[in-house]
C-alpha cells in the first residue's frame, strides 16, 4: 500500500442529530447535501442501502454532462449516532485512493455535535487536504440542509 492520510472535521449542527442523520441516510436529503456546490447529485442517481455491507453510490452531475460516481460500504450503522463507512475498497485499493470514514453524531443541547473522520490509504497529503476542503463544502451544504 501507498501513502496514508487521516483528518478529522468537526461542526455543530443547527439541528437534532435524528435529522442529521436522516440527511447521512435518506437519499432525498443526501442529495440535498452531498457534493461540491458547482455539481448536483441527482435523488435518482443515489443509492444508500444502509445497513452493515450494504453498498451506497452517489454520482454527481456538473456542468457540459461531466460525471463522477463515488460509493463504498456500510460497515456500521448504528442510528442516530454512528455510521462508518468506506470510500472505494481500503481493503484492496489497488493503485487508487480509498478510505474509511467515521461520523458520530451527540445531542449538543438542541443541536448536533458532528464528528467526521477519514482515514486514506494510497492517498498522499496533496489528495487529502483536497479531499478535506471538499468535505468542508459538503458540510456547509449540510449545515444549511438541515436548519431549514
Amino acid at each position: 500500500m501507498g501513502e496514508t492520510a487521516e483528518y478529522e472535521i468537526t461542526r455543530i449542527l443547527d439541528a437534532p442529530r435524528e435529522r442529521v442523520f436522516a440527511a447521512w441516510t435518506e437519499p432525498e436529503l443526501f442529495s440535498g447535501w452531498f457534493g461540491p456546490r458547482a455539481m448536483t447529485a441527482p435523488v435518482e442517481r443515489t443509492r444508500l442501502d444502509v445497513r452493515p455491507d450494504g453498498a451506497w453510490e452517489v454520482t454527481l452531475v456538473g456542468d457540459g454532462g461531466f460525471e463522477v460516481s463515488l460509493g463504498g460500504v456500510y460497515r456500521e450503522v448504528a442510528g442516530p449516532g454512528r455510521l462508518v463507512f468506506t470510500t472505494g475498497d481500503p481493503d484492496q485499493p489497488g493503485d487508487g485512493p480509498a478510505s474509511v470514514v467515521t461520523v458520530t453524531l451527540d445531542v449538543y443541547g438542541d443541536r448536533t455535535l458532528m464528528r467526521f473522520h477519514q482515514y486514506g490509504v494510497n492517498t498522499p497529503p496533496e489528495h487529502a487536504e483536497q479531499a478535506k476542503a471538499g468535505w468542508i463544502e459538503f458540510f456547509d451544504r449540510l449545515g444549511e440542509l438541515v436548519s431549514q
